[in-house]
């Protein structure tokens, strides 16, 4: 039987087709072109007019990517097609905006050329951002406080779970400083972090202790109200009073004690499990009411002064906070009438963030209301709740985390490669070659594919193609069919898959970066972020991707993204695909919104450990930006000492076996010192090469860029002012400090 192609002649097929079927190796045309001459979309559609790229402008992909809806008014996107930094939100002057291209240029090029030298993956914090953050809450609650003739003030506390990092921590504590913004902690490790950190905040700064507690944590929250740190002990169980009592008595510390109330107000998206009267933590009304008369009993219920409650994070609209809050304040004046010292009322956190622009109060990654409307509803169910009961105004508290930190962060990482599905011209001798050890029952197929190609049947060429693919592949398991020829159907069932546009468009782009490490959240509940190129903005992109991790699990990949999409538009890479012959361009992808808990839950997996991390500050200099601090990411040694291996005696083994046996492939037994010099020489480099292999960043280094060796330990670099940015430390190592990571 002929061909595929060669079936299709001018004496049987229609004029159109003995046009189009000369055989060259490949059909020349889609069919479907045949049948009109619009143009077609991937999956046979006719499309309508398209944008031609030369009209492609930012703004086109401002909206594509949805960047006024998530990013005001922080990021937005300048006339180079780069995405901008606005450090002040809406107060940023023209001229005060960074372009997040040039601080991944600086961080990353060489130090040879002004760079510092990082490897990516990257990490950009933005203090200023932070501080934005901080100051428009509480201005709105000033705000909502003062046009409710609220009798109270608003001091929040930032739950250090969101983020840990010490710079985090201590920027808040700096900036919250004037309005008496505090912090709170949820094990004994963040307790410690926030005592130190506030011994150089507000005195009267809250540090509200939450979660479990035993008696050394106990112990250390009464020691920091010794420090004249404004502690509140915050009871999770009922059993935990005992030891309070018990404690305070012993170190003669007067305590201050709130209660978490489980409420039972929740709402029912994702978020919301940790509410209600089944929640995780809190107290029951019933327990509420035995605390107050344990402390009635004991003389301390003036120690009684904060109700703390949580509906859940992301909280979707002010009509159900407004109902959980005024639940909560029903509770606050029930105790201040039982005699309770009440001083301030907690409303945890919940405040969300629009992760997707979509203003939406049906979906777990928006929400439908702004910050001035969050703080008015709280006010004004807290105010009509004490009004009515006669009860004085609380201070008002949130723990609102997601809200602070989320913004001041950028994940930024890099495209090495990008698959693409490569379909081979058919061969007719190939194709003769396969017919021949076909079945009856495959012939037959390949013969009604042939027939449904003539007729333009374009569905039941699918039918027979993907039929005849499943008889061939019966056939090599059983063995009656060779490698070749099976991979001549593959080649054939692809080419006219593509031919009638039945191809996926979909390209896999393989992303320097692990999913695991880096956004746990994506892969542990399907928490989406916008993920935008950062750059290459004035271009329209052409190609429909998902992004694949470097990690050897099959979940190591973002194939959902906001809006609902699987796919994510994005740009050819500059210098060819994986497979095309040409080394990728840089491609830099980032992350957003992210500044909240994926730090603190991404672990070590595959031991790539965490990315690089670089502080920026808007500034008057000729880029509008400072680099203050720049951290290494971990080296492979670190990672390994993680995970309870110990990299100097991994060296030393490495080491001996290289003397062992490249020791025996150089010696040539005849006593030649020229010879031994050259081995001992090879065995040096051998060496040297494991030993830098330690020092090394875990991620892929990309071809032109020059990662900077963790030679330091993870003791980074301070730049005081611009100033400084030329001369850091080269942390290069000589050809001694080759040697001596192991000091062997």
């Amino acid at each position: 039987m002929p061909a595929l192609g060669c079936c299709v002649d001018a004496a049987v097929a229609p004029p159109a087709y003995a046009n189009s079927f000369p055989w060259d190796g490949s059909f020349p045309a889609s069919p479907f072109s045949l049948i009109s001459g619009a143009p077609l979309s991937p999956n046979g559609a006719t499309t309508g007019t398209t944008m031609d790229d030369s009209h492609w402008s930012p703004s086109h992909s401002e909206s594509l990517y949805k960047i006024d809806a998530w990013g005001a008014p922080y990021f937005t996107v300048n006339s180079s097609g780069n995405i901008t930094l606005r450090p002040y939100g809406q107060s940023t002057l023209a001229h005060q905006e960074i372009d997040l291209l040039k601080i991944v240029k600086k961080v990353s090029d060489p130090k040879s050329t002004g760079g510092l030298g990082l490897q990516l993956p990257l990490i950009v914090r933005l203090p200023d951002v932070l501080k934005d953050r901080l100051e428009s809450l509480q201005s709105a609650f000033d705000f909502a406080i003062q046009s409710q003739g609220y009798e109270a003030r608003y001091q929040g506390v930032f739950p250090v779970k969101c983020n840990q990092d010490r710079f985090v921590v201590e920027d808040i504590v700096k900036f919250g400083s004037p309005f008496r913004f505090g912090l709170e902690a949820g094990s004994k490790p963040e307790l410690l972090l926030a005592m130190s950190c506030l011994c150089k905040g507000n005195p009267e700064a809250l540090l509200v202790c939450n979660g479990f507690k035993d008696v050394e944590y106990i112990s250390l929250a009464l020691l920091a109200r010794k420090l004249a740190l404004n502690t509140v002990i915050v009871l999770e169980q009922e059993e935990e009073l005992d030891l309070v009592i018990d404690i305070s008595k012993k170190l003669c510390v007067q305590p201050v004690i709130g209660v978490r109330a489980k409420l039972r107000t929740r709402h029912s998206g994702h978020f919301g499990s940790t509410s209600g009267e089944k929640g995780k933590f809190g107290l029951t009304t019933i327990q509420i009411l035995r605390v107050v008369k344990k402390l009635e009993q004991a003389g301390m219920l003036d120690c009684f002064q904060l109700l703390h409650f949580h509906i859940g994070s992301q909280i979707p609209t002010t009509a159900l906070l407004s109902d959980g809050v005024g639940e909560a304040a029903q509770i606050y004046c029930e105790l201040v009438r039982l005699g309770a010292n009440m001083q301030v009322i907690d409303i945890g956190g919940g405040l969300g963030i629009d992760y997707d622009g979509s203003k939406s109060a049906d979906s777990d990654i928006s929400v439908a209301y702004s910050l001035d409307e969050y703080a008015s509803a709280v006010v004004q169910a807290i105010r009509y709740v004490c009004d009515r009961k006669n009860v004085k105004h609380p201070v008002l508290c949130s723990e609102s985390g997601r809200a602070i930190v989320s913004h001041h962060s950028i994940l930024i990482f890099e495209a090495v490669s990008a698959s693409v599905p490569n379909t081979p011209a058919m061969n007719p001798l190939g194709l003769q070659y396969l017919v021949e050890g076909l079945t009856e029952d495959g012939r037959s197929d390949y013969a009604k594919l042939t027939a449904a190609a003539m007729s333009g049947e374009f569905e039941t060429c699918l039918f027979y193609a993907d039929q005849l693919k499943q008889r061939c592949i019966e056939q090599f398991k059983d063995g009656s069919l060779g490698i070749e020829q099976l991979a001549t159907v593959d080649g054939l069932c692809d080419f006219v898959a593509k031919e009638i546009g039945a191809t996926n468009p979909v390209r896999t782009y393989h992303v320097n970066l692990s999913i695991f490490t880096s956004i746990p959240d994506f892969w542990g509940i399907g928490q989406l972020f916008p993920i935008v190129p950062i750059h290459r903005l004035g271009e329209r992109p052409a190609v429909k991707g998902i992004l694949s991790d470097l990690t050897c699990d099959s979940d190591g990949k973002i194939d959902k993204f906001i809006g609902g999409d699987s796919c994510l538009p994005l740009h050819e890479l500059e210098g060819g695909v994986s497979g095309g012959g040409g080394v990728p361009g840089r491609y830099y992808l980032g992350m957003f919104l992210g500044g909240a808990y994926e730090e603190a839950l991404g672990g070590v997996h595959n031991l790539f450990g965490g990315p690089s991390v670089v502080r920026v500050a808007q500034s008057d200099g000729p880029h509008s930006f400072a680099v203050t601090r720049a951290m290494p990411g971990p080296s492979c040694g670190d990672v390994l000492r993680v995970m309870q291996h110990e990299p100097e005696l991994m060296f030393e083994t490495l080491k001996h076996r290289a003397e062992e046996y490249c020791g025996q492939e150089n010696g040539n037994g005849d006593g030649d010192t020229d010879d031994d010099d050259h081995g001992m020489a090879d065995n040096s480099a051998l060496a040297s090469s494991l030993a830098q292999s330690f020092h090394n960043m875990p991620y892929l280094v990309v071809p032109s860029s020059c990662s900077l060796t963790a030679i330091n330990n993870g003791g980074g670099f301070y730049y005081c002012n611009e100033e400084d940015y030329n001369p850091v430390v080269d942390s290069s190592p000589s050809e001694d400090e080759q040697w001596s990571y192991c000091y062997a």
